[in-house]
C-alpha cells in the first residue's frame, strides 16, 4: 500500500516542483487566437464594455488542447463577456508541469483543472482553491469497443486495460469491480503509452478511461461505437468535479473582486453554451481552425446540457463531492491523511 501512496503522490510532487520553478520564470502559449463570434451566434445581452486601457490582464491556463470542455471560456473571451466586467482574459495552454503549477506559482490568476489532481497538490502544500467544476457531474467512464463485449466491471475479467500507470487508474477499476465481486487481478494492466484509444484497441487493448464527450463522440462519428462503464453507475465517491475552475488562495485574499468578475464572466459564458450549442461550437471552432469541427458540433451538442445539469446554477459545488472522494482516495492509499475539504473549494464568487 506504501508504494502504491507513494507512485501516485510522484503526481503531487511534480506540481510542487513544477510550482517552485514556474514561480522564479514566465511563459506564453496563447491557446487560439482572439476571434469574433460567427455571424450566426446570438450574442447575449450587450452592456457597456470598459475602455481596453482600463481593462485588467488575466491570465487562465487550460488543462488541454482545446475542447468543448473550454467552450465557456472561449465564448466568455471572444463574444465580450469578460471584457464587460473589465478583463482582458489570455488562454494559454498548459505546459507539461500542468496548469496547477502554474497557478500555484502565480504564473497565472486561474487555471483548468481537477478535482483528484487538486486534492494531491493540496496535500502537498499548495494554495489551490476550485472556484467552479465545468461540468456537474463525472462524464468519464471505460470505453471498449462494442465487439469486446465489455458492458459491465465484471466483464473486466481476463481483458487487457490500456492505461498510463497511474496507481489511481487500478484502484478506481477495483473498487467498481468490487460492486460485483469481481476480482481486479485477472485484469492485465498495460501501458498505452502515446497511443490514442482507436489504435490501441486495434493493437491489443480491450478497453481504455475516456470522456465520453470527445473520445466517444469520436466513435460514434467515425462509426465505430463503444460500450461505456461509468464510473458513476457504480460508485457515488468517484462523482468527482473534472474538469474545474482553480485558482490560488493569495488571489482570493488580495483581490476578491478579479475572481468575482472572472466567475460573472465565464459563468454566463458556459450558460450562453448551455442554451446555444451550436452557435457557442461555432465560436470555439473559428478560435481554433485546426480542431475538428464536426466533432466540435456534436460533442457540444451532447455535452452542453451536462454543464449544468441537475445544479441550481452552473458552477455549484458540494462538500459531500469534496469530501466523499477524498475519503475515497484515502481508503485506496492515494493519499496519506485527512484534508479540510472547506478549505478546497468556494461557491461564494459565483453570481447570485
Amino acid at each position: 500500500m506504501k508504494k502504491k501512496v507513494l507512485a501516485w503522490k510522484g503526481l503531487g510532487l511534480s506540481l510542487l516542483a513544477g510550482a517552485m520553478l514556474l514561480s522564479g520564470c514566465g511563459g506564453k502559449n496563447d491557446a487560439g487566437s482572439s476571434a469574433s463570434p460567427s455571424s450566426s451566434a446570438a450574442s447575449p445581452a450587450a452592456s457597456e464594455t470598459a475602455p481596453a486601457a482600463e481593462l485588467k490582464e488575466v491570465k487562465v491556463v487550460l488543462d488541454w488542447t482545446p475542447n468543448t470542455n473550454h467552450t465557456g471560456l472561449y465564448v466568455a473571451r471572444d463574444m465580450g463577456l469578460w471584457e464587460k466586467h473589465g478583463l482582458k482574459v489570455e488562454l494559454i495552454l498548459p505546459p507539461e508541469a500542468g496548469a496547477s503549477a502554474l497557478v500555484a506559482g502565480g504564473q497565472a490568476e486561474f487555471g483548468v483543472g481537477a478535482q483528484e489532481s487538486m486534492i494531491l497538490a493540496r496535500e502537498q502544500g499548495l494554495p489551490l482553491v476550485s472556484i467552479a467544476p465545468i461540468i456537474q457531474h463525472n462524464t468519464s467512464g471505460f470505453a471498449s469497443p462494442v465487439d469486446k463485449n465489455i458492458k459491465e466491471p465484471k466483464d473486466f475479467e481476463g481483458k487487457t486495460y490500456g492505461g498510463w500507470g497511474s496507481p489511481a487508474e487500478r484502484a478506481v477499476i477495483e473498487s467498481i469491480m468490487n460492486v460485483q465481486q469481481a476480482d481486479v487481478n485477472k485484469v492485465n494492466f498495460v501501458n498505452a503509452g502515446t497511443a490514442d484509444f482507436f489504435t490501441a484497441t486495434k493493437k491489443g487493448i480491450d478497453f481504455e478511461w475516456i470522456f465520453y464527450a470527445w473520445t466517444g463522440i469520436e466513435a460514434e462519428l467515425r462509426g465505430e461505437p463503444v460500450n461505456m462503464v461509468y464510473l458513476t453507475d457504480y460508485s457515488k465517491q468517484l462523482d468527482y468535479y473534472t474538469p474545474l475552475l482553480l485558482t490560488n488562495a493569495k488571489v482570493i485574499q488580495e483581490d476578491p473582486e478579479l475572481v468575482r468578475a472572472f466567475l460573472a464572466g465565464a459563468s454566463e459564458g458556459y450558460q450562453y453554451a448551455i442554451d446555444n450549442p451550436d452557435d457557442a461550437a461555432d465560436v470555439l471552432i473559428k478560435a481554433v481552425p485546426e480542431i475538428n469541427a464536426d466533432l466540435v458540433k456534436a460533442s457540444q451538442k451532447w455535452l452542453s446540457p451536462k454543464y449544468k445539469d441537475d445544479a441550481p446554477r452552473w458552477g455549484e459545488q458540494k462538500r459531500e463531492v469534496w469530501s466523499g472522494y477524498g475519503e475515497w482516495m484515502l481508503e485506496n492509499g492515494l493519499m496519506e491523511k485527512e484534508l479540510n475539504y472547506d478549505d478546497m473549494f468556494t461557491t461564494e464568487f459565483l453570481p447570485q
